[in-house]
C-alpha cells in the first residue's frame, strides 16, 4: 500500500466513477481499476459496491476512506512544510555571536536577511568566540560569528567578513589622551580593562604584549563592552576596542587613540561545520553574507 494507491482510491470515492477519476488522475481506466482491485485484495475486503450503476462505498470502504483522508492530509502538510523549508518560507538559524560585536557589525546582516526571508527565525546566543567555535563544531550552533578567524580546523569552514584595527580608549584626563597616535608599547604601564579569557581577542592582546616584551597590567576582564566603557569613564583603566565601535561612542569624557601601526585587528569571520547537513536557510544566510563583505 502506498500514497499513489490511496490517492486513486480517494478520487474514485469522490467521483463515484472510475472513468471520471481516471481522467482527473491522468491515468488509464484499466490501470485505475487494477489499482483499486489490488488494494481490495491487500485489505481483504471490497471497498466499492459495483452492483449498482454508480459505484458506492461499502461499509469497509467508508471506514477506510476516513483513515485515507487523514493520511493524505498529513502527506500534503508534510510536502508543503518541506516546500516551505526549501523555498525559505520557514525554518530557523542558530547563530553564536560575541557580545563585543553588537549592532555595529551584525545588524546589517540580520536586516538584509530578514527583509528577504521574514519567516526565518534567527536565534542569537551571545558567547565568546572560543565557545562559539566549539558550539559550531558540536552542532549546537548552525553558524558562528567570531572576532578573529581561527587557524584552519578540519571540520570548520571559514569566511572573513571584515578587518577592523583595535584602538586604545582612554579617559580624556589620561596623559595619553593628547596623542594623535601611539605605539603599542605605550600601553606597557597602562591599567587595562580586557576581554574575558574565552574571547579570542583576549588571546591576541596577550600575544601582542608578549611580542613587545611586557606583561599587561590587567585590572578587570569583562564580556560586555558597555561595562568596559563605563570602567574607562570611571578612570579605572583603559581598554582596546575595534575602531568601528569606538567611533560610535558618543561620550566627551573618552578619547580613542589609534596605533601608529595597527598591531591587533578585529577580524570578523563566520564559521560553520562543513561535515554536518546544512539547511537551505543556513546556506542562504552564508551566501548572502559572503556577498556583503566589507
Amino acid at each position: 500500500m502506498d500514497i499513489r494507491q490511496l490517492t486513486c482510491f480517494a478520487e474514485v470515492a469522490r467521483q463515484s466513477n472510475v472513468t471520471r477519476a481516471a481522467e482527473t488522475l491522468h491515468i488509464s481506466q484499466p490501470s485505475l481499476s487494477k489499482t483499486i482491485k489490488n488494494l481490495e485484495t491487500e485489505l481483504g475486503a471490497p471497498l466499492f459496491d459495483r452492483s449498482a450503476h454508480q459505484l458506492k462505498l461499502t461499509d469497509a470502504g467508508e471506514a477506510f476512506l476516513v483513515s485515507v483522508r487523514k493520511v493524505l492530509d498529513s502527506f500534503e502538510n508534510l510536502t508543503s512544510e518541506m516546500d516551505d523549508v526549501i523555498d525559505l518560507k520557514k525554518g530557523e538559524i542558530k547563530i553564536g555571536i560575541p557580545p563585543i560585536i553588537g549592532a555595529a557589525f551584525f545588524a546589517p546582516y540580520i536586516s538584509r536577511y530578514k527583509e528577504t526571508y521574514p519567516s526565518i527565525d534567527l536565534l542569537l546566543t551571545e558567547v565568546g568566540s572560543n565557545a562559539i567555535r566549539q558550539g559550531v563544531s558540536d552542532g549546537e550552533l548552525d553558524i558562528g560569528l567570531i572576532c578573529n578567524t581561527p587557524a584552519r580546523e578540519e571540520n570548520l569552514a571559514t569566511i572573513q567578513l571584515l578587518k577592523d584595527p583595535l584602538v586604545l580608549m582612554v579617559h580624556k584626563n589620561n596623559p595619553l589622551a593628547g596623542e594623535t597616535t601611539i605605539t603599542f608599547d605605550a600601553i606597557k604601564h597602562e591599567p587595562l580593562i580586557l576581554y574575558r579569557h574565552d574571547f579570542s581577542l583576549h588571546d591576541r592582546i596577550m600575544e601582542a604584549c608578549a611580542y613587545y616584551g611586557f606583561d599587561p597590567k590587567v585590572v578587570c576582564e569583562s564580556s560586555q563592552k558597555d561595562f568596559m566603557i563605563e570602567m574607562v569613564e570611571a578612570k579605572l583603566g583603559s581598554t582596546l576596542l575595534p575602531s568601528r565601535i569606538s567611533s560610535n561612542i558618543d561620550n566627551d569624557q573618552l578619547t580613542a587613540i589609534p596605533f601608529a601601526q595597527p598591531v591587533i585587528n578585529l577580524e570578523l569571520g563566520m564559521v560553520w561545520n562543513k561535515d554536518k547537513y546544512m539547511p537551505y536557510a543556513v546556506r542562504e544566510f552564508i551566501e548572502m553574507s559572503e556577498s556583503y563583505r566589507v
